[in-house]
């Protein structure tokens, strides 16, 4: 067990940026969001998760205080970095009823007309979701708006048009 945030913070840095081999990538990822260390999930973990681009990281922390980290999400969203604009539109996967529905919209019309496979594809996973709580919210977005027909298929996947 690592004793202090700053220990887990070294050691998650250490096998993902000095990583010869994808796998440690996911240890490292693992490793930050092991139920051992939730309480070192916190607000200030957010650089550390942005290094990592982790939206699985981001979740939880965005979850438990979302006053602090939602502006970063928001930032996220738009950020040239593809991988920060994919984890502000996946950061919520788990979220269920506590959806941020406002943000989840955001993020998703801030990134709608790029045609990148992982953009387009997280939309659609965003948004498929999300479903399982709010499915008619889900058909009139996709109705609303001009969506690939990756993300579309996505959206609709398990609830239909």
């Amino acid at each position: 067990m690592l004793d202090s945030p700053s220990a887990l913070e070294a050691t998650v840095s250490r096998l993902f940026l000095e990583e010869s081999h994808r796998e440690e990538r996911y240890a490292a990822n693992q490793l930050a969001e092991h139920r051992l260390y939730r309480t070192y999930q916190t607000p200030d973990r957010i650089p550390s998760y942005r290094r990592l681009i982790a939206g699985n990281l981001v979740g939880p922390v965005l979850a438990s205080y979302p006053c602090e980290v939602r502006p970063t999400v928001v930032g996220w969203a738009t950020d040239a970095d593809l991988w920060l604009r994919r984890t502000a539109i996946i950061a919520q996967l788990g979220a269920k009823e506590q959806t941020d529905r406002a943000l989840l919209t955001y993020a998703i019309e801030a990134n709608i007309g790029d045609t990148d496979f992982f953009i387009r594809k997280a939309i659609g996973w965003a948004l498929r979701q999300y479903a399982r709580v709010d499915p008619d919210w889900v058909r009139a977005f996709v109705a609303d708006h001009e969506l690939s027909g990756l993300s579309r298929r996505e959206a609709l996947k398990r609830i239909g048009s």
